[in-house]
């Protein structure tokens, strides 16, 4: 066990190393970001200026060991508007966590049970309109979802809040809570407030749903082929034939080795999740990573999202670790 986590663990130094290699380069195809930014807003004698400043008339290669090591020092760079990127992840990457959290529950509350039921009625009606539904929130762009969502449950309904994180008042309360997590469900705890944590949930419901029912989809197929598959099983039979009930035999014995491939796909869920974060924060003017990505994408401050995007690329090779970690607990037998 120790030996296969030490080398899932060394792994991800040539993953993140080959991720933001390529995401430096491909941010280079458009030209030096200083070009990009300010390129036609600026004289061309100012734009040589801040570019010699900024080191981006060096050699792409002097520029990329700069890169390196300055993310090895922790240095993601800094926007053009001098902020340092690590401070813009600090502040806004809770938000894109607590949004992921609250997707990714959403997704294991709707596509888990789902699928789980769909494969206990293999090719009956419930079935089939269980596999179109997966078929469907998976297909669908997560920003339609979005705006159906509030089409639906905030113009139409009026039930829930139509954008943000929270009301203007409860972010400008949660502001003084110390010690301030970004988190505002943690925030929110923290001080104490039922209402302001009420408040916070609202907001989150609809973000977490149009986000969430894009991996649901995947899970709800996932856990149906495969708990079909394992009670086909050998060990099924066995525990049938010791006149288990089909309850105990479906929820103790078949339905957790279905589980393994969730657990197995979960690290590239949560990477699309994070792709999906930048579309529903768009959306839903959830203030996150995705949102501050967004806008620095149009202000074509290239240096700023390849931090972000750099930092993202990490999380995703940190989170294929620990999904190989679970994977370990849940089956003994991968040791490979």
């Amino acid at each position: 066990m120790a030996r296969y986590l030490g080398l899932r663990l060394l792994l991800i130094v040539p993953t993140a190393w080959i991720l933001v290699t390529v995401v430096f380069f491909l941010m280079r195809v458009v030209g030096d970001p200083i070009s990009a930014a300010l390129g036609g807003r600026l004289p061309p004698d100012q734009i040589e200026a801040r570019k010699e400043a900024a080191g981006f008339n060096r050699p792409i290669l002097a520029q990329y060991w700069d890169y390196i090591s300055g993310l090895l020092r922790g240095d993601f760079g800094h926007s053009q508007d001098n902020r340092a990127i690590g401070e813009i992840i600090g502040n806004y990457g809770a938000a894109t966590l607590e949004l992921v959290v609250w997707a990714l529950i959403v997704a294991f509350i709707v596509g888990v049970p789902l699928g789980r039921y769909a494969a206990r009625r293999r090719d009956r009606a419930a079935d089939v309109g269980l596999r179109l539904f997966g078929i469907l929130v998976y297909a669908a762009p997560v920003f339609f979802v979005g705006l159906l969502l509030k089409l639906l449950f905030s113009i139409s309904l009026g039930w829930l809040p139509v954008a943000g994180r929270a009301s203007t008042h409860v972010e400008l309360a949660l502001q003084n809570v110390s010690p301030k997590t970004n988190i505002l469900f943690v925030d929110a705890i923290l001080y104490g407030d039922s209402g302001y944590l009420w408040d916070v949930v609202e907001h989150a419901i609809l973000p977490a749903i149009a986000l969430g029912l894009l991996t649901a989809g995947v899970f709800l197929r996932l856990v149906r082929i495969n708990l079909i598959q394992t009670l086909r099983g050998d060990f099924v039979d066995a525990a049938r034939a010791r006149g288990l009930s089909e309850r105990v035999v479906v929820g103790r014995h078949a339905f957790r080795n279905a589980m393994i491939p969730i657990v197995t796909v979960m690290g590239m869920q949560i990477a699309m999740m994070l792709g999906g974060a930048v579309l529903t924060e768009i959306t839903f003017e959830w203030k996150g990573l995705g949102y501050q990505l967004a806008q620095y994408l149009q202000a074509r401050d290239f240096v700023a999202v390849q931090g972000i995007v750099a930092f993202l690329a990490l999380v995703v090779a940190v989170m294929s670790f620990l999904v190989d970690v679970l994977v370990a607990l849940i089956d003994p037998r991968v040791r490979f």
